[in-house]
Formats: structure tokens, sequence, C-alpha cells
């Protein structure tokens, strides 16, 4: 059942969530903000309808607790890789409709993603914020050569099933379709937030390797890769990059003022 759910601020947006009787959503613990009283918060390792969480429910009807304390370890070590927090939290309402409002970890906006089924969605670590339990999370591995040259980390998390999905960006969203745009889309490693799996990721190199690819790596902030987008789906994306090509971006420019003042 879809979450009736309601966006404040412009940039630095805040999502409320409404939880009727019978919902549950989990999130990722440094996006909770504030709730009613009336809504509990619970903190667990695992996610709704994950691998851990049928062990421990099996465990709970006399299965194997071993069994259960392994599969727990295996998911939190998956998410340690991604720069997910190690636990979630979880939000139900008690005597009626709740409320909990959550955000991104950096000033920026939210969307709002409806499943129904047929598609599942992939998104960079730190875009997921919420979701309710019947929403499937899991972690993907795009390979460490491809993760690499894409510079976006080779780690993505994976939401399938059915409801309500919320991420988060970094500066003003905007979604695209490669569809509307001859089929394919280049996008800088650092502005990727997710795709619909209908969306084709790869990644290539910014035009023949030449003097003019080499001043693209080493100024243009992007590296001598893109990523190619392609197929017909939505994809989100960022204006503000990720921290860590803000960092690459200062230390090039810094490079490139030195080496100027070094000629005189």
């Amino acid at each position: 059942m879809t979450i009736t759910s309601k966006v404040s601020g412009e940039f630095a947006q805040i999502i409320t969530c409404q939880l009727d009787e019978g919902q549950t959503m989990f999130a990722d613990a440094s996006k909770f903000r504030w709730k009613t009283a009336n809504v509990t918060l619970e903190t667990r390792l695992t996610t709704p309808g994950g691998k851990a969480d049928k062990a421990h429910q099996e465990s709970q009807q006399g299965g194997s607790f071993l069994k259960a304390a392994l599969a727990t370890a295996t998911e939190v070590a998956k998410r340690a890789m991604s720069g997910q927090s190690l636990a979630f939290q979880w939000f139900t309402p008690t005597g009626g409709s709740g409320l909990v409002g959550f955000s991104g970890d950096q000033p920026g906006q939210v969307k709002i993603v409806e499943l129904d089924g047929s598609t599942g969605w992939t998104a960079e670590s730190r875009a997921f914020v919420c979701a309710e339990t019947s929403v499937n999370y899991d972690i993907n591995f795009a390979g460490l050569a491809l993760g690499y040259r894409a510079k976006d980390g080779y780690i993505f998390e994976n939401f399938a099933g059915t409801g309500t999905l919320i991420l988060a960006g970094g500066g003003s969203l905007v979604e695209l379709n490669p569809k509307d745009y001859g089929g394919k889309l280049q996008v800088h490693g650092g502005a990727l937030v997710a795709f619909a799996n209908s969306v084709n990721f790869n990644v290539e190199r910014v035009g023949a390797f030449n003097a003019q690819t080499a001043m693209t790596a080493i100024f243009g902030g992007s590296g001598m890769n893109l990523i190619s987008l392609t197929g017909d789906g939505p994809v989100i994306l960022q204006s503000t990059l990720h921290k860590e090509y803000e960092d690459e971006d200062k230390q090039d420019q810094s490079a490139s003022r030195t080496g100027m003042l070094g000629r005189f």
C-alpha cells in the first residue's frame, strides 16, 4: 500500500510520511529526523524480507540461531562495503496513524518512487532514505573494473517489489529518460543518483586516447570515463557532485594554479 508523503522545502528538503495502521517503514539510520509519539522506533540489523529477516523469524519458531546470526553478519558486511549504515530503523504506528520525517544526508532534494513490481531500481549507496517493508532491499556488485572506472564505487543498492521508495540527492534532482535523447545519456560519475533496471549501466572513455583526452582527464573533473546509460526508463541525476569528486576537482584546480605560478 502506498505511503502518503509530503515534501517540504526547496533546496534542503524533508519528507514527512504518514503511516497508517498496519504500515511499517524502514530507513537508513542517519536519515530519520522526527516522529509523532505514537510511532515506535526499533533499530535492527536486518531488512524486511531479506535472508537474515527470514532466518530470524525461523529461529523464533525453533530454527537455527547460528543460521540467523550468519545471515545477519553477511548483510551487515555487505552494507559496510557499500558505505550504508550498518543498522536500519523500523517505524510502526500504534493506535492510529502517525507521522515520521526523513531527509537526505546533505542539502538537496528527495524523490518518491512508487514500485509496482514490474521493474526494480538501482541506486548509488548514499541515495537510500527509507521504504515501506513491501520493498525488497539488496546490494549489487557492479564489478571491480567497472566500478573503478566509473569512480562511483562498485557496489549499488537494488530495490524490488511493490510500495513506496524514497531516495535523496545533493542539490537539485532531475529525472531523464535516455530514450528521449537518442537512446543514450553520458553522465559524470558523481552526478548519478539512481536508475530503473530497464536502463543499462556501463562506463566508456571520453573520446580516443590523445592529448585532448588527457586534458579532459586532468582538468575536466570527470576523469577519462563517463557513465553510459542506455535504454528506456527513468534516470535520476543530482546537481551537486559527491564529496570525493568535489575534493578531486579542488585538487585539480589547485595543481593547475600551482603550475601556472611556477612559470613566473
